[in-house]
């Protein structure tokens, strides 16, 4: 499993996912900070990522596109602390981990989550 962080993501969450075996890296590190949604979706499926993102508008790109892939890991938190909450969304994560590699939208608020399989 290989994660993309969008750029309204903290890149501490690389190190996090690191410590738990899990690839990520920062979109800063393989594209424009401009680059539109559309873009880094398109990485993202070109290269087997999933993208972690807190920007709703990812969630509506794919019900628009009736998109399979990427899946979409939506953090709908106001104030994300790695330190505090990184544990418990790496846990989220990892126990629908079939479901993210096979096609989903795995979306996590206040200490809730869902998990919708794609395409919607």
């Amino acid at each position: 499993m290989k994660i993309l962080i969008d750029m309204n993501m903290s890149p501490k969450f690389v190190d996090l996912f690191a410590k738990k075996g899990v690839s990520a890296v920062h979109w800063i590190k393989v594209g424009s900070p401009s680059a539109k949604d559309t873009e880094i979706m398109e990485y993202a499926n070109k290269n087997n990522y999933i993208v972690m993102t807190s920007d709703l508008d990812f969630n509506a790109l794919m019900s628009i596109t009736r998109g399979q892939k990427p899946s979409v890991i939506l953090l709908r938190v106001q104030q994300i602390n790695t330190e505090q909450d990184g544990e418990w969304i790496v846990s989220l994560i990892m126990n629908n981990k079939e479901e993210l590699l096979t096609g989903a939208i795995l979306s996590i608020s206040s200490k809730k989550y869902r998990v919708r399989l794609l395409p919607i």
